[in-house]
């Protein structure tokens, strides 16, 4: 891998997910800086810190990636929450904290990637759930929610910025299944793969789609 590589930047990347998928864009030959509430910027992969719900913390890092490490051809931004709770009984408080980890965090990141990303092109890779593009679910109301707004801002971007070489995409599992889980859902491993074709350049041709994953 060479200073000239592709660079990836994997948000959540402390997390089972951003592991995964920083390990599977390493592997295909990119350069990865992950992003995450701690920073590690002794290991391998630079982690650097980063609160996703806040407007000048994802400024700063995305700043600071753009000075020390170029310009990114691909986001993937694994950063999200679930939680199962009856309509009537969801507090305000509840709501707004998934929102904002799930949907304003994505807002965030993209936005400052596009600021960047626009005259290179490159990749927009969020994560929604089968809750969000199909069909939401019972005691599920914010998460589906907020998931649906991750499917909706990539057609937007998407709609703006055709034909400027920036793609967007999303992808949509049903259930995550890491090392010794069961039950009816995609491997992370799967998942990682459906990225790294979403970055690709046979991938662009997709551009706006919300790969459904269901396993």
């Amino acid at each position: 891998m060479t200073d000239t590589s592709p660079l990836a930047i994997i948000t959540g990347a402390s997390g089972r997910l951003g592991r995964l998928t920083t390990e599977g864009f390493l592997r295909a030959g990119y350069r990865v800086v992950g992003l995450d509430r701690v920073a590690d910027e002794e290991s391998k992969t630079p982690i650097l810190a980063i609160d996703a719900t806040d407007e000048s913390s994802v400024h700063d890092v995305f700043e600071r990636i753009q000075n020390e490490y170029g310009t990114p051809s691909v986001l993937v931004h694994t950063v999200g929450m679930w939680a199962m709770k009856p309509f009537a009984e969801t507090e305000l408080s509840e709501w707004t904290t998934m929102m904002d980890v799930n949907l304003t965090s994505t807002f965030l990141v993209f936005r400052e990637a596009v600021r960047v990303m626009t005259e290179s092109g490159g990749s927009l890779i969020g994560i929604s759930s089968k809750q969000g593009s199909v069909r939401g679910a019972a005691q599920q109301a914010a998460y589906s929610a907020s998931k649906a707004g991750v499917k909706r801002l990539v057609e937007a971007i998407v709609e703006e910025y055709a034909g400027t070489g920036l793609t967007a995409h999303a992808v949509a599992p049903s259930m995550i299944l890491f090392d010794g889980d069961e039950g009816d859902g995609v491997p992370a491993d799967d998942l990682v793969q459906h990225c790294l074709y979403l970055a690709s350049h046979p991938g662009a041709s997709l551009n706006g789609v919300t790969l459904h994953a269901f396993g």
